[in-house]
C-alpha cells in the first residue's frame, strides 16, 4: 500500500484565491497540475489532478455561491514523498449532510439535472479526499495523491 498521508513538512506551497466565476475553473486546474509538475507526476496523475481541481471548484461556483460571486481558497503542498495535498474552501452555503452528497447520483440541484457525481469523480481520481462541511459557513475539501511511478514500494 502506498503511504499518501502527509503528516510531514511541505517542501513547496502555493496559495491562491479566485472569484467563483466559471471562467477561473480552467485557471485553478492550470495552476493546480504545474505546481505539481516539479514531483515528477505521469501524464495520468496530471489528467487526474486537473479533473479533481475542477470538480472542486465547479462545486463551489454552481453549489456554495449559487446565484452569487464569492472566493474560492486553494492551497497546494508537495511533501519530499512526491506526494501533494490539495485543499479547496469555500465561505458558501455549506453542506447539510456530507454523508449523503457523497453518494453517487445525490444531487440538491434536480432542477438543472446535474449529475451528483462531484465528490465521486475527486475520490476515484486521488488517493485520499476528506469533506468538511458546515451550513452557513462553508465546506472544504482535502485531496491527497502520491505522484510518479510508485509501482517499486
Amino acid at each position: 500500500m502506498r503511504k499518501t498521508d502527509t503528516k510531514a513538512t511541505p517542501v513547496n506551497t502555493i496559495k491562491l484565491s479566485l472569484p467563483s466565476l466559471s471562467v477561473n475553473e480552467g485557471i485553478a486546474r492550470t495552476v493546480m497540475a504545474a505546481f505539481c509538475a516539479y514531483l515528477g507526476p505521469t501524464a495520468t496523475d496530471i489528467a487526474d489532478i486537473k479533473c479533481a481541481v475542477s470538480e472542486a471548484v465547479t462545486n463551489c461556483i454552481v453549489h456554495a455561491y449559487k446565484n452569487t460571486v464569492g472566493t474560492i481558497y486553494i492551497t497546494a503542498e508537495a511533501f519530499s514523498n512526491s506526494t501533494v495535498r490539495i485543499t479547496i474552501r469555500d465561505k458558501g452555503c455549506g453542506i447539510a449532510d456530507v454523508k449523503q452528497a457523497r453518494v453517487p447520483l445525490f444531487t440538491t440541484d434536480g432542477e438543472n439535472e446535474r449529475s451528483g457525481l462531484g465528490f465521486t469523480v475527486m475520490e476515484s481520481f486521488m488517493d485520499r479526499l476528506y469533506v468538511r462541511s458546515k451550513p452557513g459557513k462553508g465546506t472544504v475539501v482535502t485531496m491527497i495523491k502520491r505522484l510518479g511511478n510508485t509501482d517499486a514500494e
